[in-house]
């Protein structure tokens, strides 16, 4: 550490003791205890990971390398981590593997086991570990912007790897060429011979080659677009499994990650069963486009016009965006493609790309069928309000709005302060969106060298509390309470915190506020507490407002709306996709009412834009095109998901990166950012639909299972409500196994990590057949707009009519896994600190318990006495 980074981390540290009496910061915790850290999940001890790379079984050992940055803990500086283990269960973190470089970022890839020597990089008698990987190569390389497959080697059983040379060995000239894994072939003819996958990221394609001794390189076909394709596919896997263990019927399975498009939302995997021949890949399981049910096409937009649609673009802008004066015939300038809308129009709102605001209305009609279908793309953005301009609320302003004359600052206004937060450097005039005015206070910008790790508090002369409500737009940073740091607007009473907010870990500023009627009469002053360093370490804050109501914040939407009686009945929007996918809104309650459609595009960044098309009512509900496919997983949470090389007994298993790409930055760990998934063998087993993979944990991570902590075998009646369960049951690290009957209840099951206030909540949905689980409510969802949701499964109920679930709860995750594994949902959650209670519920009707039991698992990461 340079001796100015430890002055400013002391003066953080003094800084942080006279705030308000506040003690100093505490140390940072020992590693494998900080807040949300698995017990029995893979995390590195500090710094970002994702993809899993290189999973390799030999001499008695699996090798786990990873995508890693060794410098920080957002994504940057791929390199390879390395983690090895026995068991697959307890895993010691190695020294880095390979390092990015001057010339190369190292991305993802696979490695194999050259046991004849084919590269002449070892001996027979010690061949060598042969990593494939992507180079992503930088400005200084002859190949700047390109993306090939290159080797290295590796003689010591994988603890030293050597940069092959002649890399790269396969090169398209291609910017999206990556994420090869390759096999060894037996042709059944005799001999054999190496083939890999690897995808052309924006083209969906997985591109198979082979050779000889891993350096020369054939194309052997190709496979896609296929199935989803709404965003860029990566990390592809081919192998061959037994359905039902029988060795006479082989199927192989082609495993395409997704990014965005998944069937949650973002990140994704999903897989195709089909034949190899050693050449081609056919799958068996392409669905063919989805049309919708019949009805009456209310709008098609396919000649040319809008047909009675009003537009409300933005005013000035020069391209009259978003909408234009007519539909668009498909991708418009600077966009890619768009895919899935039906004739030779539809509604895209990205003339002038992301950055113009507007929306549509339909021509008035009568609701006459019970589903309204339609075609969707574009961002996710959901309807939050009705208010979708940045208009403060009436009320009074305090403070002139920040907007203080010329060569004035907040000191001249009364205001102190502290650290870097001085006030003779406040109003600032940069920094966040949807400000009002010139100016407004920003911690990031000081007298210092402006940045994220400029600390202090900047404090407010009193004022009477003269309304119910303080109403005020906020951006920038927010911090959990067990973060060790503080960044907050506080409201003062007597010297006291007795409100606090902060931003959303993003430059729009909305609004936010707090019921205030206890303290009218009272004088109050305001505070800004920055101790925050790192990402997202400042706030914004402009336009305190005294108001006679709440708060309400701006809704930056992308979305289609059914409007009835002046008010939004309905309402969706996309999936970070331009591909489009059937919706469907039940609307019988509105048969016979007059009704609009309305579509917004409130939203200036990043997929700030719509894509509608194919109004049909129907008397049949459409279905999702997501939804038809095969998934490895239905959560947000299990992507980049590849199988282990060389594993005995020809098993096959796989994990994941326990993330997705919509958030993956922003998730509230320290000093590590990302888990992976617990290893989970596959199988084919036969269904209905012919065969398709079941998944369960391996049975490794069963033997970390301790005495059952709470057990109910004789069941009863789940009453409608909430069902709290004995302190037996409760716990972060443990597996839950339930098996319950539906009954009346339109949905059933049970919360775990709960706190009284919080919960995550696993379910069985029965109007929907879905497995579902639910975490818009699990503790913090606030630090990305995206993280709170609800993700779902369907699920055939047994011949008994019940539900049975098996759930991996571990700290910060939980793994559900149903029909016989054929359906698994994982997701991240964050509980509120302490949170660890379960409890049964039951909404519209009575469900029946028939089991429950939980168990407590053993740690086995980061061991007291083990490094």
């Amino acid at each position: 550490m340079r001796a100015a980074t430890c002055a400013l981390t002391l003066a953080g540290l003094t800084l942080s003791g006279i705030m308000a009496g506040m003690a100093p910061a505490s140390a940072a915790p020992e590693v494998g205890s900080e807040d949300f850290r698995p017990a029995y999940h893979y995390t590195p001890a500090k710094n970002w990971m994702n993809d899993p790379n290189g999973m390799v079984f030999h001499k008695g050992v699996y090798h786990l390398f990873y995508q890693h940055n060794p410098s920080g803990n957002t994504w940057g500086n791929m390199s390879w981590g390395h983690a090895t283990s026995k068991d697959l269960v307890h895993w010691q973190e190695q020294p880095l593997a390979l390092s990015t470089d001057a010339q190369e970022d190292v991305f993802s890839g696979s490695i194999v086991v050259d046991k004849d020597n084919t590269t002449g990089f070892g001996t027979k008698e010690n061949p060598a570990l042969v990593a494939i990987y992507t180079s992503a190569y930088k400005e200084p390389s002859p190949h700047r912007g390109l993306q090939a497959q290159s080797l290295a080697y590796s003689l010591d059983d994988g603890q030293t790897w050597t940069k092959y040379s002649g890399n790269p060995v396969l090169n398209r000239n291609s910017a999206n060429f990556r994420d090869p894994k390759v096999f060894w072939y037996d042709n059944p003819s005799g001999g054999g011979y190496w083939v890999m996958t690897a995808v052309e990221s924006q083209d969906h394609k997985v591109l198979l080659y082979k050779s000889d001794d891993l350096k020369d390189w054939t194309a052997l076909s190709e496979f896609g677009p296929a199935n989803a394709t709404g965003g860029q596919w990566e990390c592809p896997d081919l192998f061959p499994l037994a359905v039902d263990g029988d060795k006479n019927n082989i199927k192989w399975v082609m495993v395409v990650n997704i990014n965005p498009g998944g069937v949650a939302g973002g990140s994704a995997g999903q897989y195709f069963v089909g034949n190899f021949d050693g050449t081609t890949f056919t799958s068996e399981t392409t669905e063919p486009v989805a049309e919708a049910p019949a009805g009456t096409v209310l709008a098609g937009f396919n000649d040319g016009t809008y047909n009675g649609w009003t537009t409300n673009n933005e005013p000035g802008n020069w391209k009259n965006g978003p909408f234009g004066d007519a539909p668009a015939a498909g991708s418009l300038p600077g966009q890619s493609p768009v895919t899935g809308f039906g004739g030779t129009g539809l509604i895209n709102s990205f003339n002038d790309g992301d950055w113009p605001m507007g929306s549509m209305q339909s021509p008035t009609f009568t609701v006459t069928d019970d589903y309204l279908n339609f075609l969707i793309g574009g961002g996710k953005h959901p309807h939050v309000s009705d208010k979708l301009d940045n208009t403060p609320p009436p009320g009074e302003l305090k403070f002139d709005g920040f907007e203080l004359p010329e060569g004035t600052t907040l000191a001249s206004a009364g205001w102190t302060g502290t650290g870097d937060l001085t006030p003779n450097f406040q109003p600032a005039t940069s920094g966040g969106d949807y400000y009002i005015g010139a100016k407004r206070i920003n911690t990031f910008e000081t007298g210092a060298v402006p940045g994220d790790d400029r600390q202090g508090t900047l404090t407010s002369p009193e004022f009477p509390i003269t309304k119910d409500f303080m109403s005020m737009l906020v951006g920038g940073g927010y911090r959990t309470a067990d973060s060790g740091q503080t960044l907050a607007v506080q409201l003062l009473v007597n010297g006291n915190v007795v409100r606090s907010l902060a931003g959303d870990n993003a430059g729009l500023l909305n609004w936010k506020g707090w019921d205030v009627s206890e303290f009218a009469g009272q004088n109050a002053q305001l505070r800004i507490l920055d101790e925050a360093t790192g990402g997202w370490g400042h706030l914004t804050l402009d336009h305190v407002m005294l108001t006679d109501s709440a708060a309400v914040p701006r809704s930056d939407e992308e979305t289609v709306n059914l409007v009835v009686n002046g008010q939004v009945v309905r309402t969706a929007t996309g999936n970070d996709s331009e591909t489009l996918d059937w919706a469907s809104w039940d609307v019988k309650e509105f048969v016979g009412q007059q009704a609009q459609i309305k579509v917004v595009d409130n939203n200036r960044f990043g997929w700030g834009h719509i894509l509608a098309d194919e109004f049909t009512a129907s008397s049949t509900a459409a279905k999702s095109r997501l939804e038809s496919y095969d998934w490895l997983d239905y959560g947000r949470d299990y992507y980049a998901a590849v199988s282990f090389s060389n594993m005995p007994d020809n098993k096959r298993v796989m994990l994941g990166w326990m993330n997705n790409w919509d958030y993956a930055n922003n998730i509230p760990t320290n000093p590590w950012r990302s888990a992976m998934s617990l290893p989970r063998e596959v199988q084919l087993t036969q269904t209905p639909d012919g065969p398709r993979l079941a998944q369960n944990v391996v049975k490794q991570v069963d033997k970390l299972a301790t005495k059952p902590s709470y057990t109910d075998k004789k069941g009863g009646a789940i009453m409608a409500g909430t069902t709290p369960l004995p302190a037996a049951a409760s716990g972060q690290v443990q597996r839950v196994d339930i098996t319950f009957a539906p009954g009346t209840a339109k949905k059933s099951g049970i919360t775990v990590l709960g706190d009284g206030a919080s919960s995550t909540v696993i379910g069985y949905d029965s109007t929907t057949g879905k497995v579902f689980v639910d975490r818009t409510n699990s503790g913090n969802t606030t630090f990305h707009p995206t993280f709170a949701s609800i993700e779902d499964a369907p699920v055939t109920l047994d011949k008994k009519g019940n539900v049975t679930l098996r759930v991996y709860v571990d700290r910060s995750s939980v793994e559900v896994f149903s029909g016989d594994g054929l359906r698994t949902i994982t997701d991240q959650v964050f509980p509120n600190a302490g949170a660890d209670k379960m409890a049964l519920f039951a909404e519209g009707g009575t469900a029946q318990l028939k089991s429950l039991t939980v168990t407590p698992m053993e740690g086995s990461m980061f061991l007291p006495g083990k490094k």
